[in-house]
């Protein structure tokens, strides 16, 4: 897992949950967004498209919305960067031309 050095990223207990499920955690120098370019631009996406766009009154509500949003995301959004198609149709793709 990329991330950058929040503080979130940088605790004892982000570490420690890192090594229980053996995931391998890498932080990008500080002051380098570039380096998590597909990241970065994922959450400008999903602040326009979709949070940005709604009031929640429940947390509840927002994870719903998220929730619907990578399906939306990743199922039916078309991607100029993989040929116009959805994430999961690339993938169907590669998977029969592989």
């Amino acid at each position: 897992m990329r991330t950058d050095n929040g503080p979130q990223f940088i605790s004892h207990a982000f570490g420690e949950a890192c090594e229980r499920f053996q995931i391998e955690h890498e932080r990008i120098p500080p002051r380098t967004p570039n380096m998590n370019a597909h990241i970065e631009a994922f959450h400008r996406l999903l602040e326009e498209e979709c949070l940005g766009r709604m009031v929640f009154d429940r947390d509840e509500e927002a994870y719903q919305a998220v929730v619907e949003y990578m399906r939306f995301y990743n199922e039916r959004r078309i991607h100029s960067s993989i040929l116009d198609l959805p994430p999961h149709e690339c993938y169907k793709k590669a998977q029969t031309e592989a």
